[in-house]
């Protein structure tokens, strides 16, 4: 190789290279109690600050983060690196951070159900799958009245042991999260029967709809539409059965430069949802209360797609940065199941 273009490589890989570290740098916590970057938008929000925690960053180095679920019984948290195709851990005993499976099908939105396995929502494989106690994978589903799904993004496992998830197309517009395909079907949300072991459509009449949690009652589905500007969510009246939704309506409308993605709910049914992509101060987490009010911010120095509860009282949040995961305990809990 030329002498002068190896220089050239070299120098442009340390610019690359010291850009990274630089942007990575550019995260300080804060040094004062309470953190600022935790606000009270409305006062009712009060209550749910800790005036003695903070925003942590606790992982950096990632492509695009989704898809955040905790492991009470091992300690850990797991969560999505979309465009490098794996999924991640963090310990909370060392703080360690490795790969916890690679290649992971592009996989976006992870659960756990009421037996404790791990759900996930893959894009290149256009399926969701179950992970067994021995780590073998279990299809729960990857096509709908024969034809493949889009791409499934996010899922929850109301204690009936169904489960419900979204699918829309992010995973087969590119070859960035999945691959690029044709779309087969339209953009629903399903809810896959733990006795018959298959699905039915539940939300047909929604553009690509994102990120989804129900109540802590579980008499109301939260879901993200993605597909209309501004984004909004969503709320429906779940049937007594567990089966079905009725009355939708928009709850939330965000900003014209908002936009929610994934979201959780706490045990007193305020919503916590991922928010970003905008002007400057919107990105972080917003928080809303059950009448769709908004009433506290967590802000971020990048987007924040998804969240979850966890810890060993369910009291601290986990937020999914584009490059980056942090958390923040708070003065409430997830509500059961919202993991």
């Amino acid at each position: 190789m030329d002498l002068r273009r190896r220089d050239f490589l070299a120098s442009s890989v340390l610019s690359s290279f010291a850009l990274t570290s630089r942007v990575f740098a550019e995260w300080e916590p804060s040094q004062r109690y309470p953190d600022p970057r935790v606000r009270i938008i409305d006062s009712s929000f009060a209550k749910y600050r800790l005036s003695l925690a903070k925003v942590e960053r606790i992982a950096t180095g990632m492509r695009w983060s989704e898809g955040p679920v905790w492991f009470g019984d091992g300690r850990f948290l797991l969560w999505s690196d979309i465009p490098n195709n794996r999924i991640m851990k963090w310990e909370e005993e060392t703080g360690a951070v490795s790969v916890f499976r690679r290649p992971s099908n592009n996989s976006n939105g992870n659960t756990r159900d009421r037996q404790g396995r791990l759900i996930t929502c893959e894009h290149d494989s256009r399926r969701v799958t179950r992970t067994e106690y021995d780590g073998s994978i279990t299809v729960i589903a990857d096509q709908f009245e024969g034809k493949p799904l889009n791409s499934p993004n996010d899922a929850v496992c109301p204690s009936d042991e169904s489960l419900w998830f979204t699918d829309p197309p992010f995973g087969i517009l590119g070859f960035y999260e999945g691959h690029q395909a044709k779309q087969a079907l339209p953009t629903s949300v399903y809810r896959w029967d733990p006795k018959t072991k298959k699905i039915a459509v539940v939300i047909g009449e929604i553009e690509r709809p994102n990120g989804l949690a129900f109540s802590p009652d579980e008499s109301r589905l939260y879901v993200v539409e993605a597909g209309v500007t501004p984004r909004v969510i969503r709320v429906y009246d779940v049937t007594d059965d567990g089966t079905q939704v009725s009355r939708g309506r928009t709850l939330i409308t965000a900003e014209p430069d908002g936009t929610p993605d994934g979201l959780r709910v706490d045990v007193d049914g305020n919503l916590w949802v991922g928010w970003g992509m905008g002007k400057e101060g919107l990105d972080g987490v917003s928080i809303f209360n059950p009448d769709g009010k908004l009433i506290g911010r967590i802000d971020l120095p990048e987007r924040c797609a998804n969240v979850c509860f966890g810890g060993r009282h369910r009291n601290r949040l986990f937020m999914c940065g584009s490059t980056s995961v942090y958390s923040l305990f708070v003065n409430t809990q997830g509500a059961p199941g919202a993991v």
